[in-house]
């Protein structure tokens, strides 16, 4: 036996990538921690020289060879349902269980396998938006599955982030920040001033890799502009004056993480922390951009309406009350056609924002109505190519902070001018607030279907409520 391990490895040394499946079957057989760890080095590093045609072929092995044996299930069941006991129900949830599941378990075991299991995940999302999807969907369930225990609450570290943090940590901040793009180290700085925040999520097995992060300003009073908080240039508030709390920027670093819930623990924490050192801060609130707004709205312009959506007939009822200002602005008599010259020349002259104050309130409302109203066709794929989501809101982000027991507070018309703000929202941001009694009514209200706006835009709801029918 002492030379059981060196012969081993030699022996692995001589495959190539074309046996992974032979290593894959090994890993399973192995008892020995030792060569278990053997093997699982050498698919690690045998799939981190892999091509991506090799991957995607890795990936149909993954889902074809290693599924639940379907005769097995059967006469499992079959015995639980004749003699339901403890006994029978564990010999159903082990023979349910895809072999897969253990064996990627065993390929964390080796050095770097997790890191090397979350970037398979992100290979395979690549490999599905481009290719079959549905055979690999089983591979994508059970990686997610077990990263939900790995990556649970428990075994995550909030950091915060801050001017003396280690470089290699700040410059992956510039490359994760994915929202407001960071342009170099003084605009960085300036968003880890004394008026500003930023706190992380690590964990022990991706010792220098933040999982999810969040930018917070601290101001008084809820802000709606974005430019005032990316300005490099602006003047750093005395943030032991500040009463609100802005979260402007939320980023999930790893691709292989996705869907894998985060966002709802990281800002719950960050408002504790928050509290405990600025008892001054009363209000929680986000300026969130509407990543898919325009998006909507053109969809039905260019006539391919989403049943659950914008329609050019719902448009003309929500656009209505407006069509008098905008007919004098645009001499366009069809409310439509006035509101879509009126967008068309706000865009092709931003700084100026032709019509701004005759856009601002239809904007509003059709804003509101985007993410009250607006949702995912059932059965149908999301935007972005990923799995069915069943009529769940269209945009992903007011999901988010509403699930999460936010309120809809405020939207802004013009609040973000940049040319992403524009493309993606017409220039429109929102804010959500969190208040902190109110956060497990309103998660309950969300998902029976209800959504909680402020008294603000009461008027607002009505308006698109009878517009939406």
């Amino acid at each position: 036996m002492p030379g059981f391990l060196p012969n081993l490895l030699r022996t692995l040394q001589n495959l190539r990538g074309g046996d992974m499946d032979f290593l894959c079957h090994r890993l399973l057989s192995e008892r020995g921690e030792a060569s278990q760890t053997a093997v699982a080095q050498e698919i690690i590093n045998l799939y981190r020289a892999m091509s991506t045609e090799q991957r995607l072929a890795f990936f149909d092995m993954l889902s074809r060879e290693f599924s639940p044996d379907e005769a097995a299930v059967r006469r499992a069941a079959a015995e639980y349902e004749k003699s339901p006991s403890t006994e029978t129900l564990a010999a159903l949830s082990s023979a349910v269980e895809a072999p897969r599941q253990e064996l990627i378990r065993r390929i964390n075991t080796a050095p770097g396998g997790t890191e090397t299991l979350v970037a398979m995940r992100g290979d395979l999302l690549d490999s599905s938006r481009n290719g079959d999807s549905k055979s690999l969907e089983p591979l994508d369930a059970d990686l997610r599955h077990l990263f939900r225990s790995w990556f649970n609450r428990g075994f995550l570290r909030l950091e915060r982030i801050s001017w003396q943090t280690s470089a290699l940590i700040l410059e992956k901040l510039i490359r994760y920040e994915s929202v407001h793009e960071i342009n170099g180290w003084a605009d960085l700085h300036r968003r880890l001033e004394a008026d500003r925040r930023c706190f992380a999520f690590f964990h022990p097995a991706l010792a220098n890799e933040p999982i999810i992060f969040v930018e917070v300003a601290l101001s008084n009073g809820i802000l709606g502009e974005l430019d005032p908080l990316l300005d490099v240039k602006a003047p750093v508030g005395a943030p032991d004056r500040a009463d609100t709390a802005i979260f402007y920027s939320i980023n999930n670093c790893l691709k292989g993480l996705r869907n894998v819930p985060f966002g709802n623990f990281l800002i719950k924490q960050v408002v504790v922390e928050l509290a405990a050192e600025f008892p001054n801060i009363k209000t929680y609130s986000t300026l969130s951009p509407l990543p898919r707004f325009a998006r909507a709205v053109n969809e039905a312009r260019s006539g391919k309406p989403n049943p659950n959506g914008f329609t050019r007939e719902r448009l003309a009822r929500l656009l209505d009350d407006f069509g008098p200002s905008m007919a004098a602005a645009t001499r366009k008599r069809d409310p439509l056609d006035a509101f879509f010259n009126l967008l068309d020349r706000a865009r092709e002259k931003p700084p100026a924002m032709v019509g701004r104050h005759v856009l601002a309130a239809p904007l509003q409302r059709l804003a509101f109505a985007y993410l009250t109203k607006v949702r995912i066709p059932a059965a149908a794929g999301s935007p972005d190519g990923h799995a069915p989501r069943d009529g769940k809101l269209y945009d992903p982000v007011a999901t988010f902070h509403l699930s999460n027991g936010a309120r809809l507070e405020r939207i802004n018309p013009f609040g973000n001018l940049r040319p992403y703000g524009l493309e993606a929202s017409f220039g429109v941001t929102v804010n959500y607030r969190y208040v902190p009694d109110e956060l497990e009514e309103n998660h309950e209200r969300f998902v029976r279907g209800q959504i909680q706006v402020s008294r603000a835009l009461a008027a607002e709801q009505k308006a698109v409520d009878a517009a939406w029918q």
